[in-house]
């Protein structure tokens, strides 16, 4: 299945994309996209029901974060080893950890503000993963079980603030629009292997990203385990694995986003972002 949130900001209804591709109303059939409702239980809700039974909603509507209500919004850091090369890192022997701000979450398709004080702002296609069920000290051999989809992330990234600015990753990973998902949550057995994933991005129709989870050195099972040892995930928590090599910071010489620019980006089974970078106000 691939589950949407759409509508206007701060009151996106629930929905889904049928097989058809037609955005269907889950209004009737549950509260949100968020919360209980990603449990396999609400999951299994939601499959018993027959697309063709719910309303057609307008596609023109405006596509909104695929998950609501998210707790924790935690990345992993250099987990494709092109890319931990390409930062001028060493291969991480564990997984690297760091928080990006829930309230920096939006839309797969709303504008990328610039934040104040900005001049390095960076771009990373990445996959995360959505949690359904809670999980503690859970092994790799049940994490799946706790996990209810995946969706594309951009993980909009500030390098001077994150570089810079005292160390902690989160200054340049948490301002607001630096987290767009979406555009839909698509659940684990209609996106096959997770392991198996090309993704992709442009920047004003130039190709920068080109990788494959294939390559992740820290895989999805692996990544859900490792967290659980440390905290109590959540249903609703979101968890961004990494981004493969091709970001701005790594280019001889670099290249940043600027006003006017046009980012896309896209994952197999995932669907597309499309952002306009916009100045700050």
């Amino acid at each position: 299945m691939r589950l949407v949130r759409y509508g206007e900001t701060g009151k996106e209804k629930p929905g889904l994309i049928d097989d058809d591709h037609v955005l269907r109303d889950l209004s009737d059939v549950v509260g949100d996209i968020a919360g209980d409702t990603l449990s396999r239980s609400g999951i299994e809700r939601i499959r018993g029901v027959d697309p063709k039974s719910l309303i057609k909603a307008d596609p023109s509507h405006r596509l909104g974060p695929c998950v609501g209500g998210v707790g924790n919004f935690i990345a992993v850091g250099l987990n494709y080893e092109d890319h931990a090369r390409e930062s001028g890192m060493d291969i991480p022997k564990e997984p690297i950890l760091f928080n990006k701000a829930p309230s920096c979450i939006v839309g797969p398709h709303d504008d990328v503000v610039v934040p104040r004080g900005s001049d390095r702002l960076d771009w990373e296609v990445e996959i995360a993963i959505v949690i359904g069920e809670e999980a503690l000290y859970v092994g790799e051999d049940t994490a799946m079980d706790h996990v209810a989809g995946f969706c594309l992330c951009n993980d909009v990234s500030e390098r001077t603030f994150q570089a810079n600015r005292g160390g902690q990753w989160m200054k340049g990973k948490s301002a607001p629009t630096f987290g767009p998902l979406g555009p839909w949550l698509v659940t684990p057995d209609a996106l096959g292997d997770p392991q198996a994933v090309d993704l992709w991005l442009d920047v004003n129709g130039e190709r920068m990203q080109t990788g494959s989870t294939a390559t992740m050195i820290f895989g999805v099972k692996t990544l859900v385990s490792y967290i659980s040892q440390f905290m109590r995930l959540m249903p609703g928590d979101v968890i961004t694995t990494g981004t493969p090599p091709g970001v701005g910071m790594g280019m001889k010489p670099e290249r940043y986003l600027k006003p006017g620019d046009i980012v896309t980006l896209g994952g197999t089974h995932l669907g597309e972002q499309r952002q306009v970078i916009k100045a700050s106000e």
